[in-house]
């Protein structure tokens, strides 16, 4: 990602680990069991107006309904930065303003993917060819390299510190040093939101938190306590803020919702804090996304939790939400003109993915319109033996498209791929 020098934008990369196997996640049981969780002291916490982080702006947490909100803080300029001053004082109108005086309108290109895991099939893959050229082909690299920022879901901790989840399936996990192939993927921000974020238990979550960080990785959707999992990142792309919320309605059992001072993640099997979270994060950004861990395994078509929990975070004040978990895509719909994206599925994986893509989101200032364009576009692909390429036969693409279509809501897909409301 090459983002401008002035903001020092150079955030690396993330992976992920995806794969999750049990009825048991979707328990009405334990569906009331978090909304016994969720609606207690938690949902009493209170969010603050963010700081300035390494890479953008953090917005720790949001206030509460008696706690006005402000402008969060801007980017001071390079000396500052190195100063660690921050420049906030200086730079908060400038980035408020969001450059509508300037003759040239402000624009940003964003890159979604789902689920990536580095299986013994990626893995060798990437000691094969001796670099993520052996994972990911030339056309998505390249793809990544152009865009301004990149995200993904990560499905695993990096820790080697303690045991596995009993009676869970699937428990995954990387060593720290396995960061640097994430730093190789060109992935600025991952959501630790899932059903594996603690397979190996808080301390391996926290190890992931603490090893992103020290690859310049956001992160959303957990973390060491309750305020930590709810914390939105809002990140300033040429111009235009952007914020980043992560929520999982898809965990084994209701502990690993992060806790007042217990590591955990922000879970939405109850929604009211999520969606507070929405609410009060949607006034310090210009564009608001909320990356969802949700539904039900090898399902091509969302279920009715899917289809009522997107819309109320976009009712809530998100602009766009984006799911994963299912491992294969599902369709879109737009809500209310905003689109709501169900499954990005699978990315990178394993042996076998037939169909994935990457999303493109492109915001554009306008002028007469206030106060961006956002348009979405398909980039599909397919994967073998760990490796994930670019598909470039034009009927292929045409294959690819003709199937999102039948399985999305009212929506056509243009020869390049962009994604509209059908009129």
């Amino acid at each position: 990602m090459k983002l401008p020098v002035k903001i020092l934008f150079f955030l690396a990369a993330a992976a992920a680990i995806a794969g999750c196997k049990s009825s048991k996640y979707h328990d009405p049981e334990l569906t009331a069991a978090f909304a016994e969780t969720e609606t207690g002291a938690e949902n009493s916490a209170e969010l603050q107006p963010g700081e300035v982080s390494g890479s953008g702006i953090s917005v720790s947490d949001v206030p509460s309904s008696e706690s006005p909100l402000s402008e969060p803080q801007a980017f001071g300029e390079d000396s500052d930065r190195e100063n660690g001053t921050g420049g906030a004082e200086t730079e908060e109108t400038e980035i408020g303003t969001n450059s509508l005086n300037s003759d040239t309108l402000s624009s940003a290109r964003i890159l979604f993917a789902g689920d990536i895991l580095f299986s013994d099939h990626v893995l060798n893959a990437y000691e094969k060819a001796g670099s993520i050229t052996g994972v990911l082909d030339e056309g998505y690299l390249n793809d990544i390299s152009s865009a301004d920022y990149f995200v993904a879901n990560e499905e695993f901790p990096f820790s080697s510190r303690g045991q596995a989840a009993p009676d869970k399936q699937y428990t995954f996990r990387l060593p720290e040093e396995k960061v640097s192939m994430m730093n190789e993927l060109g992935v600025d921000l991952v959501t630790l939101a899932n059903n594996h974020a603690l397979d190996f238990g808080t301390d391996a979550l926290l190890d992931t938190c603490s090893t992103l960080d020290g690859a310049g990785i956001l992160h959303v959707g957990a973390g060491a306590n309750s305020e930590e999992a709810r914390k939105p990142r809002i990140v300033e792309l040429n111009g235009i803020r952007v914020g980043f919320i992560g929520a999982s309605r898809v965990i084994p059992v209701a502990s690993w919702t992060a806790g007042s001072s217990t590591p955990g993640m922000l879970t939405a099997y109850d929604d009211t804090l999520l969606r507070q979270t929405i609410e009060e994060t949607r006034p310090l950004c210009d564009y608001l996304i909320v990356y969802l861990h949700w539904g039900v395994e090898r399902a091509e078509m969302p279920v009715d939790h899917q289809t009522t929990l997107g819309r109320r975070c976009i009712d809530a004040g998100a602009d766009l939400v984006i799911g994963s978990h299912p491992h294969v895509l599902q369709g879109l719909e737009y809500y209310d003109g905003k689109p709501i994206v169900y499954s990005l599925g699978n990315f990178i994986f394993g042996s076998s993915i037939p169909k994935t893509m990457l999303l493109e989101l492109t915001l554009e200032e306008d002028s007469d319109t206030a106060p961006f364009n956002a348009s979405l576009r398909l980039i599909p692909g397919t994967s073998s033996a760990g490796y994930t390429r670019k598909l470039t036969d034009a009927g292929e693409i045409a294959n690819f498209y003709q199937y999102i279509e039948s399985i999305s809501f009212d929506i056509s897909i243009g020869e390049n791929g962009t994604v509209a409301p059908r009129t």
